[in-house]
């Protein structure tokens, strides 16, 4: 299943930000992982606080949970803004443009998911791949070379449910942040 980043009862609001980690298949796994410790680190230096899940394909989803005060097009402007500063400031890394011939040995920052109808795979969700993949929301600290994207399925995820101590996203429906003119500028200075 794919969700729409806003509820029913406000469609015009969005309450998350998803910046989708997209690697070309070159891209190794540990940087992936450090991909999104450094897209956590500009969050958090934003005064964001985000959460981190496996898509269920090759990449990561960092989750931004929002008020629902912005619009769609706020939302994607800010998204966009922080794809287009990480691709700026580690250009062998990250780039903020779909283009499959640029993405070689890089990660796309995929924002296009912030945009009025778009939608990302959600959290539990099976996906339609070789082995059922399954979507799983992480602790930040469970990122390891161990733990690929698609290593939750529906064969070892009820596993994963019955083990986990804490919800890793307990925090998520209660973190209260919105996006702000400053936060915007910090991410569009040229420095």
């Amino acid at each position: 299943l794919h969700t729409w980043g806003a509820k029913r009862d406000q469609l015009d609001k969005p309450d998350r930000m998803i910046l989708d980690l997209d690697p070309d298949p070159a891209v190794e796994w540990p940087l992936v992982i450090e991909g999104a410790q450094l897209t956590r680190t500009l969050l958090e230096e934003l005064d964001l606080v985000s959460f981190i899940k496996t898509t269920g394909g090759k990449g990561l989803h960092v989750v931004v949970p929002l008020q629902r005060a912005h619009t769609w097009d706020e939302v994607k402007t800010f998204s966009k803004a922080v794809a287009d500063h990480l691709s700026r400031a580690i250009p062998e890394r990250f780039l903020a443009t779909m283009s499959k011939q640029k993405r070689k040995g890089k990660i796309f920052i995929d924002y296009l998911r912030n945009g009025r109808g778009a939608t990302a795979v959600a959290a539990y969700s099976t996906r339609a791949r070789p082995g059922a993949p399954v979507s799983v929301p992480l602790a930040w600290d469970e990122l390891s070379n161990d733990m690929r994207s698609d290593h939750f399925t529906v064969e070892n995820v009820s596993e994963r449910l019955q083990h986990v101590r804490q919800d890793p996203w307990k925090a998520y429906f209660t973190t209260r942040q919105r996006i702000t003119k400053t936060m915007l500028r910090k991410l569009t200075a040229e420095g």
